[in-house]
């Protein structure tokens, strides 16, 4: 009796991996769990071959991604006047809060990039000054850009 069984998985399953991904499980989870419930399928030769050529087109869909990237942070650090005018009071204390929204409106009014307001973080900003921002623009590929809060 066989003491694993190789699988394709048809699904994303918790704790074992996602779609498309090659396991190897118990046969008695994989005869009583995963594929009467359709969540995977045995490995044959020809599904084998497909899982591979699903690898590679992922491989350079992600390639692709990472080249957009690295040209957005070229694009993104070539200007170095960024700010963000607000409200201010004494001593150079702004009304409200400058968000990661308003960062990604300006390098969107600059550059005409769009940058999910997500992937930004920026310091505690409670008065008037420059600051620095770090920008994820992909899984390894981050951007710092300068900014100035100024008084509108």
């Amino acid at each position: 009796m066989p003491k694993r069984t190789q699988l394709v998985l048809n699904q994303d399953v918790a704790k074992l991996g996602k779609l498309g991904d090659l396991v190897e499980v118990a046969p008695g989870y994989a005869r009583n769990y995963l594929v009467p419930k359709k969540l995977a399928s045995p490995a044959t030769p020809g599904i084998l071959k497909q899982v591979e050529r699903r690898r590679e087109l992922e491989r350079q869909r992600q390639a692709e991604f990472k080249q957009q990237a690295l040209e957005q942070k070229a694009a993104i650090e070539k200007v170095t006047n960024y700010s963000i005018p607000v409200q201010a009071g004494e001593n150079e204390a702004i009304f409200g809060t400058v968000t990661t929204q308003d960062v990604a409106d300006v390098i969107k009014k600059a550059t005409n990039l769009e940058i999910d307001k997500r992937g930004i973080t920026i310091p505690d900003i409670s008065k008037l000054g420059t600051y620095e921002a770090d920008l994820k623009l992909f899984s390894d590929v981050s951007a710092k850009v300068s900014f100035q809060v100024v008084a509108s």
